[in-house]
């Protein structure tokens, strides 16, 4: 049997092997993992939600920035300020004229306001007259006082039933550059929010508009992220308060903040210097870092699994190795017979049984007449061959209780369990006749011997080594006797 301590070496070495196995599978893992994950992050915020920017900036400019052109070109038009300089005659020729802008642009809403008349002209007529210190014609005296060619507010439209417009106010002068009224066109504020809706469901990212205060201007239908409102200023969420330390809006470029969850958001900013707006795209990692993680959990479980199996196999070519290792110890090499390690662990067993049952137990000390000048003459080799041989003629003349092993040399020994004197003797004559009588085979050369065995009976209070050193008194006297006979001996009368 293998000693306490070679099983604790092996034991750790097993330990040692697995976890450097384990060590090495999760190294790869997370190194695969942490690398997948920083290309992905420098992905996001170097190239997808600049492009993205640089994407919707396009979309923008086609479908916000253009409605700025149109106002522009209104301002510009030299049949609306002429028109006006003439004394504002004919006011279907203004109204014919808004309608025109409206159709051919395909825009919600377009107007023009005197500063003459304080009239608000609109595509379907006369309006209304605009009256200084009223909410509603507040837009109008506020971009008389500005210097910027233009505003853009968000208010409702009353030529459309007080629906929220997204109004493109411009400032139109005489050719002496003297404030002369303010052209514009409106686009619905729900339309703007489709369209925003449009770019976050083709890109899926967040995307809303801020003021230069940092207020939100526009968003989707379902509102910016971290439940942001339009109107509502940036500062109010605490996630991006340290992106807002210095300014009331984000620098312009790539940022990273978490948010209360402790989810990683990538966030682009851009300015609109058209709108006087600032473009903002937001990107949670969570989602796209998905399948990566799926892909780290997915490599971990096929680890432990392959970790799992070499432990299965390291354990069955260990017990393998230490059956192997046991089976070497306790078994004769050679004959494949108990060796005599193992009778002295079998005998003591068997003694012990018998003293305990009163039942008999016989030893048979046996060996090869003139063995060694078998070995002389025809060489080792050919007395291995005649051990092999002759352990199969023991084994098949005896019963499976019953213990045989290969004591030495050419020495065999036999315990008969539960066997009387002269039942002895008949086993110990039917070996040595079959020895006698059987023709041993090496390199076809055959061989003949004969066997000479010595029997002993266990007397009460007898130990082991009195029971074989009687069998071996007996195997003596047989050898004396001429060989290939079978002698005995107990206590009472010394001899048979």
């Amino acid at each position: 049997m293998p000693s306490r301590s070679a099983l604790l070496s092996q034991r750790s070495l097993i330990l040692a092997l697995l976890l450097l196995l384990a060590c090495g599978f999760l190294a790869t893992s997370l190194i695969s993992y942490f690398a997948s994950r920083s290309a992905i992050r420098d992905g996001i915020v170097n190239t997808e939600l600049p492009l993205t920017s640089d994407t919707v900036y396009s979309e923008i400019q086609k479908d916000l920035i253009r409605p700025v052109l149109i106002a522009s070109m209104m301002a510009q038009d030299t049949f609306l300020r002429d028109w006006v300089l003439a004394g504002e005659q004919d006011t279907q020729r203004i109204t014919r004229y808004l309608g025109e802008v409206m159709g051919k642009q395909d825009i919600f809403t377009s107007f023009f306001v005197s500063d003459r008349s304080l009239t608000y002209y609109q595509a379907k007529g006369v309006l209304k007259q605009v009256v200084p210190d009223t909410w509603r014609d507040a837009w109008y005296f506020r971009l008389r006082q500005m210097q910027a060619p233009y505003e853009i507010n968000v208010d409702v439209d009353m030529a459309n039933q007080d629906s929220l417009t997204v109004f493109i106010n411009y400032r139109v002068l005489d050719y002496q550059q003297r404030f002369i009224g303010a052209a514009g066109v409106g686009l619905s504020v729900d339309a703007v929010i489709k369209l925003i809706d449009n770019y976050q469901l083709r890109y899926q990212r967040s995307v809303f508009f801020t003021d230069a205060q940092g207020k939100v201007i526009l968003t989707g239908s379902h509102g910016a992220p971290h439940d942001l409102k339009v109107g509502q200023p940036l500062a109010d969420n605490a996630d991006l308060k340290a992106l807002l330390a210095q300014r009331p809006t984000p620098a312009e470029g790539s940022h990273e903040y978490n948010d209360s969850e402790g989810h990683s958001h990538f966030l682009n900013v851009r300015q609109l210097p058209e709108l006087g707006w600032y473009l903002m795209v937001d990107k949670r990692e969570t989602g796209t870092l998905d399948h990566i993680r799926h892909s780290l959990y997915l490599n971990l479980v096929i680890c432990a699994m392959i970790t799992l199996v070499v432990l299965c196999l390291l354990n069955g070519m260990l017990r393998r190795h230490r059956a192997s290792t046991e089976a070497l110890a306790t078994l004769d090499s050679l004959t494949g017979l108990p060796n005599r390690r193992s009778f002295d662990v079998l005998a003591a067993q068997a003694l012990k049984d018998a003293q305990r049952n009163c039942a008999p137990l016989v030893a048979l000390l046996i060996d090869l007449d003139h063995f060694k000048v078998l070995n002389d003459t025809h060489g080792h080799l050919a007395g291995d061959e005649v051990l092999r041989q002759f352990a199969n003629v023991l084994q098949s003349s005896l019963r499976q209780s019953d213990i045989l092993c290969r004591w030495g040399g050419e020495e065999f020994i036999v315990l008969l369990r539960e066997t009387e004197g002269r039942q002895a003797l008949e086993v110990a004559q039917k070996i040595r006749r079959r020895t006698e009588q059987l023709t041993f085979n090496y390199e076809e050369n055959p061989l003949r011997l004969t066997t000479s065995i010595g029997v002993s009976a266990l007397q009460p209070g007898d130990s082991l080594h009195a029971l074989l050193t009687r069998a071996d008194r007996a195997l003596y006297r047989a050898k004396q006797s001429g060989r290939n006979c079978v002698c005995s001996e107990t206590p009472e009368s010394g001899h048979d």
